[in-house]
């Protein structure tokens, strides 16, 4: 989307063209979280929340929105593709940036395997007299054929996902409200309690259930690494980061919300992981149950494909810094010019993590190491704009201080919330990462080893 053209003049360092709208990078973001992200956690957040699922999204979109606001003003001093791990690394300290850094290789290997474990849960609710084995066996062995073939999915085909995306959604709003109006009146379509039922209220459960449901925004700080492509960069990244947050947050919360009233009983899905294509399902019949499914599977395929050539990228990039050896993981195909190791290391390492069909546990690890992320990003925020500002501007208390602070403390409480699962395994994964700069950094007396997030 964004286009690197470059331009020379006489003598003059090439450089990017500013050629990005404010619009063009909201659009970006929308399609980078995807307004299909709420479906995938509602079944799941439902039944963690007692039936709150409105209030994990609404709760989790003032912890972004609030991030994004730190997230936007840091792009505005350091455009680089790093995102948190540049911000950090900059804002904060060079051996924290790798840690953030760290934390986001996590999330790059988990993606593709959130994709395939929910990509193959959605598929068995259509093809029933399959095995769930068999069916992430296809999904993990045909991206890494795909992937190693080089093949990659096109902006037109993200174009065309996308119409269809919203094509199946609106479709769905219309019949959830006609269904609701129609048997219940305006007191179907009008109440409180998805956002508060006294019987089923439980500030613990929902503080739980956002940890998870967060995942809905995983993605939004994409539109920061559009930094150096777009239009008046100061103002509209700041701008494109807390406009795609807010619309996630209020398109996500009306799509529960009317899932919620739809089915007001949490405790009925026949399918927590899929309980939304239920709800389809009760309003649309089976049309409607097979074109989400359809969606749904067609999303996480791209999804998982993307994500892992970009994790693939990303660990050739660290091999061929020596970062990780690099015999094996600087190779590249002959033929295709792709990470051909690289991708058949991840898919094996995919297909493996698939197999015990937690996608729960999934997408608080991606949650882990994203919120650590967003924690830093609000820390960094606070320090280069409050303790580190320049003379020519005066320190605000309100804007360098308490919405950076108030974000660190948001995205804290959710980071509190995941599952003990979750932070054992993110725990063990940040151990080895600690360790590992320690030794190749003496204890931290020297820099530590840059990992170039642009390869991926």
């Amino acid at each position: 989307m964004a286009s690197e053209q470059m331009t020379k003049s006489a003598g003059a360092v090439p450089h990017l063209r500013r050629v990005l709208s404010l619009a063009d990078l909201i659009l970006y973001g929308i399609v980078s979280v995807t307004p299909s992200a709420p479906v995938t956690v509602f079944g799941l957040s439902s039944v963690q929340s007692r039936g709150h699922t409105v209030d994990t999204i609404l709760i989790a979109m003032v912890a972004m929105v609030l991030t994004a606001v730190s997230y936007g003003r840091m792009a505005s001093l350091y455009p680089s593709a790093g995102s948190a791990y540049t911000y950090v690394g900059r804002g904060l300290n060079l051996h924290l940036g790798f840690l953030a850094g760290w934390a986001m290789l996590l999330d790059y290997l988990i993606i593709p395997l959130f994709c395939v474990v929910y990509g193959s849960l959605i598929v068995a609710r259509m093809f029933t007299h399959l095995p769930y084995l068999l069916i992430a066996g296809l999904f993990a062995g045909g991206m890494t054929y795909l992937n190693v073939r080089g093949i990659r999915s096109t902006a037109r085909a993200n174009q065309i996902l996308m119409t269809f995306m919203c094509a199946v959604l609106g479709w769905f709003i219309v019949l959830a409200i006609r269904y609701l109006f129609v048997r219940q009146g305006w007191e179907g379509l009008v109440s409180v309690k998805p956002f508060y039922d006294p019987q089923e209220f439980d500030r613990w459960a929902i503080l739980h259930a956002t940890s998870f449901a967060a995942l809905t925004y995983i993605g939004f700080d994409a539109v920061t690494t559009l930094a150096e492509d777009v239009k008046n960069p100061k103002r509209n990244v700041l701008l494109a980061t807390v406009f795609v947050c807010l619309f996630t947050g209020i398109f996500g919360g009306f799509l529960t919300y009317l899932g919620q009233r739809v089915w007001p009983d949490f405790r009925t899905f026949p399918d927590i992981a899929t309980a939304f294509m239920d709800v389809a399902r009760r309003v649309g019949g089976e049309p409607l149950f097979n074109a989400m499914i359809l969606l749904l599977a067609v999303a996480n395929i791209g999804a998982g494909l993307t994500g892992q050539v970009g994790a693939a990228r990303l660990l050739f990039g660290m091999g061929r810094d020596n970062v990780l050896p690099r015999r094996f993981f600087a190779h590249l195909s002959s033929k295709t010019a792709t990470p051909t190791f690289n991708i058949l290391l991840i898919g094996a390492f995919t297909f493996a993590g698939s197999l015990g069909r937690r996608y729960d546990l999934i997408g608080e690890l991606l949650n882990f190491g994203a919120f650590l992320g967003f924690m830093g990003v609000n820390l960094a925020a606070i320090r280069q704009f409050y303790f580190l500002r320049g003379p020519e501007r005066e320190r605000h208390f309100l804007w360098d201080f308490a919405v950076p602070g108030l974000g660190f403390l948001f995205c804290l409480g959710i980071w509190w919330g995941l599952g003990l699962p979750a932070k054992i395994v993110g725990g063990l994964w940040f151990t080895v990462g600690l360790g590992y700069t320690a030794v190749r950094t003496r204890g931290f007396r020297l820099r530590p080893v840059m990992v170039d997030f642009s390869e991926s």
